[in-house]
């Protein structure tokens, strides 16, 4: 069951992206909460060239480190916005694989707030979501 606390990084992810929707360029939100306790946002910068995109995970990770230092990933959620025509309202959806990556090494003791097959989102360690994760030679 999410915590009050979960809930509210959820509507923080899902105004993130309802007020910078863009059909095809803007589609995803993510809300992180750092480990001192701040909200920190994010969306997806899509791009014509596929591989130049950024996710909003990372776009939210890049603005904690810029706006309040390196304080950790207590929780983090991305939700995305439904095309236009598109069944559905705002859900909450999981990472990619680059995404948990990049979670993991920014830390690896973060929980991630994942979608559970149509019922309640639930909340799962990044090391559920990444195991066996790659490290460097002597790591």
């Amino acid at each position: 069951m999410l915590s009050n606390k979960d809930e509210e990084l959820i509507a923080a992810a899902t105004d993130a992206i309802s007020r910078r929707y863009r059909n095809d360029w803007q589609e995803v939100g993510a809300a992180m909460r750092t480990r001192d306790g701040r909200i920190v946002t994010g969306v997806n910068i899509d791009a014509y060239i596929g591989r130049i995109a950024v996710c909003a995970e990372a776009i939210a990770i890049g603005r904690a480190i810029t706006e309040t230092g390196d304080h950790g990933i207590e929780t983090i959620v991305a939700v995305r916005h439904p095309k236009p025509g598109e069944p559905g309202k705002i859900a909450v959806v999981s990472p990619c694989g680059i995404c948990r990556e990049l979670i993991h090494d920014y830390d690896a003791n973060a929980r991630v707030i994942v979608p559970d097959n149509g019922r309640a989102p639930k909340v799962v360690s990044i090391g559920e979501l990444l195991p066996n994760k790659y490290k460097r030679g002597s790591e």
